[in-house]
C-alpha cells in the first residue's frame, strides 16, 4: 500500500513531464508557393516521419497554389517560413526593404527550363536564337528571358504568351516554351508520346538557387535556434524523402493534392536528385548556400538589366548561418551502401 501512494506522485510527475514536452513543441506555419508535389517532398517527409516533432517543431504547412498569393504573408507575421521560386523574389524584398532573409536553398539548380520538339535543330541552348516561337509566361519575360537576350541574344519578336497549356507547344513543332523540370517535360511524355528536348537554364549560366526558404529578419535574431532547427530538420526531410521510406510523405502529398499520381512521383525522384542533392550540397548537405553563387547570380542580373548595381546590398538577402554544416550527409552514406 506504502509503495502504491509513493508511486501515484511518481506517474503523475512524469505525466507532468510528458504534458510540458507537448506545450515545448514549437508552432511554425511554413507556406509553399504551389499545390502539394513531389519537389515539395522533403518537408512533407518531415512532417509525416517525426523529424520536425523530434526537433521540438510543430510544422503546419499551407499550400501556395493558382489562386493563393502566400508572400505578403510573412513581412505580416502570418506564416513563419516562406518557400519561393528563386533568389529573385528576395532580391526584390531588400530592394524594397521588406526585412526577410533566405535561410536555405533546397534546389541547388533551378528547375526553370525550356522544352522544344525533337528533331528541329534545337538541340542546345544556343540554339533557341533560331525558335520561331518561344512560349513565355509574363514573370519570365521580365525575368530569365532578359538575362536570356543579354547572354545568348534572344530577341523579344520571338515571344509569345504562354497560356499554361501544352496545346500551343504540341500544335508548332518549332515553337519551344518555358517548362518546370519535374511538370511540362513529364506531361510532354504521358500527353503526346514524346520525349522533348529539355534545355535547363541551371546548365546554360542562370545561377540562381531555386526553391529557397525565407524568413524574416527578425525570427532570425530573436529566435536563431528555431530557424536552426527548422533548417536542419528540413534537410534531414529532404534525405529521408530521396534516399528513404517515403511512403508516408507520398501519401501526405496525394491527400493534400489529389491530382498527384504514384507515376508521377516515381518519375519526378531522379529529377529531383539532380537538382537538390548536387553541387555544394554534395559535401556541405542539402539546402547549401554559396557566397560565390549568390554574388555571380547578382551580377548576372544587374548584367541583364533587372537590377542597377548599387540599388541594394545582394548580401543582405540570405544567411548562410544555419547551412553548410554537413546536416544529414551521413544518411546519403547509408542509403548508399
Amino acid at each position: 500500500m506504502q509503495a502504491s501512494f509513493i508511486a501515484r506522485p511518481l506517474l503523475a510527475a512524469v505525466l507532468a513531464g510528458s504534458a510540458i514536452a507537448a506545450i515545448a513543441q514549437d508552432k511554425v506555419v511554413l507556406a509553399t508557393n504551389w499545390r502539394a508535389q513531389p519537389g515539395h517532398g522533403g518537408f512533407y517527409q518531415a512532417l509525416a516521419d517525426g523529424t520536425y516533432k523530434k526537433f521540438g517543431l510543430e510544422v503546419d504547412i499551407q499550400q501556395g497554389g493558382p489562386q493563393v498569393n502566400n508572400r505578403p504573408m510573412l513581412p505580416a507575421g502570418k506564416v513563419d517560413f516562406l518557400m519561393t521560386g528563386n533568389m529573385l523574389m528576395a532580391f526584390d524584398n531588400i530592394k524594397q526593404k521588406v526585412p526577410t532573409v533566405v535561410v536555405a536553398a533546397y534546389f541547388q539548380k533551378d528547375p526553370q527550363a525550356i522544352i522544344a520538339h525533337p528533331g528541329q535543330g534545337i538541340e542546345k541552348f544556343a540554339d533557341l536564337t533560331k525558335a520561331k516561337t518561344v512560349l513565355l509566361s509574363k514573370d519570365g519575360q521580365i525575368s530569365y528571358w532578359q538575362w536570356m537576350k543579354k547572354a545568348y541574344g534572344m530577341r523579344d519578336e520571338q515571344v509569345r504568351p504562354y497560356n499554361y497549356s501544352l496545346s500551343q507547344f504540341l500544335a508548332d513543332k518549332q515553337s519551344v516554351q518555358q517548362a518546370y523540370a519535374t511538370s511540362e517535360p513529364l506531361a510532354v511524355e504521358k500527353q503526346a508520346g514524346f520525349k522533348p528536348v529539355v534545355l535547363s537554364l541551371a546548365d546554360a549560366g542562370w545561377s540562381t538557387y531555386g526553391m529557397v526558404i525565407e524568413t524574416r529578419q527578425d525570427l532570425v535574431k530573436t529566435k536563431p535556434d528555431l530557424v536552426r532547427r527548422f533548417v536542419e530538420a528540413s534537410s534531414i526531410g529532404h534525405y529521408n524523402y530521396l534516399y528513404g521510406d517515403r511512403k508516408a510523405a507520398d501519401a501526405l502529398i496525394r491527400k493534400m493534392n489529389p491530382d498527384i499520381s504514384e507515376d508521377y512521383i516515381e518519375k519526378s525522384l531522379p529529377i529531383l536528385r539532380d537538382h537538390i542533392d548536387v553541387g555544394d550540397a554534395v559535401t556541405l548537405g542539402i539546402g547549401a548556400i554559396s557566397d560565390a553563387r549568390m554574388k555571380d547570380f547578382h551580377s548576372k542580373a544587374v548584367a541583364a538589366g533587372l537590377y542597377k548595381d548599387g540599388d541594394f546590398n545582394y548580401a543582405d538577402a540570405y544567411t548562410t548561418q544555419f547551412v553548410n554544416r554537413g546536416t544529414g550527409l551521413e544518411l546519403r552514406k547509408a542509403a548508399a551502401k
